[in-house]
């Protein structure tokens, strides 16, 4: 199987689906992730928090944690992605290329700007794949309620999606390794729901058997 993980910034599918991806390469399948932006962002008093470069590299060390294949980097500016042509294409061609057969991607009804618009482009880009399925990567409300139905097991994966977020040095430390606590509270209790240690869950926007 081939399975392609879409998110805006690096540190977004090791939050939303790092213990499926590292599941599905134990069993030998090819995993790709697809990045859409440069991911180096400033705050609102222009003071760069995050460089590119710093992302870029967290990035690559937790996709070797993950036994992700390939990452590919999308050239998007953080904070000003939109649902356009160009990342459509960018998305689709990627899925053409590589055969994709499952894809993993964010919710489109998450708050941030970058998610909803990579969450569309996901959706529209994606429209021949037979199976995708939807995660969220924030801790943040929407208006909008995240609809989980379908569940995977990653008891067996866990550590490495904790090692995976932990490779993110220069976010944990603005965070204050709360997305630790909160991303294995999540996982706990989506396993309590069916049984197993650890879970993660999707909404299932299209499954094909």
């Amino acid at each position: 199987m081939k399975v392609l993980a879409i998110g805006a910034h690096f540190d977004d599918v090791e939050l939303g689906c790092g213990g499926t991806l590292a599941r599905h390469a134990r069993a030998g399948d090819d995993v790709y992730v697809y990045v859409a932006t440069v991911s180096g962002f400033a705050n609102h008093y222009n003071q760069t928090v995050r460089s590119s470069e710093v992302a870029l590299a967290e990035a690559r060390e937790a996709m070797k944690v993950l036994g992700v294949k390939e990452l590919i980097c999308g050239q998007f500016k953080t904070l000003e992605v939109e649902f356009i042509d160009a990342l459509n294409v960018e998305i689709l061609r990627i899925v053409e290329q590589k055969k994709i057969d499952l894809v993993l991607s964010h919710w489109p009804n998450d708050i941030h700007h970058d998610h909803q618009a990579v969450g569309r482009a996901s959706i529209h880009g994606c429209r021949h794949v037979p199976r995708q399925l939807l995660y969220r990567s924030n801790w943040y409300h929407s208006t909008a309620d995240f609809r989980g139905n379908f569940y995977v097991d990653i008891t067996e994966t866990w550590d490495a999606k904790k090692l995976a977020i932990q490779a993110h040095a220069s976010e944990l430390a603005r965070t204050g390794n709360r997305w630790i606590r909160f991303f294995e509270n999540e996982a706990e209790n989506a396993g309590q729901r069916i049984g197993v240690h650890y879970a993660e869950v999707f909404e299932v926007l299209k499954w094909l058997e």
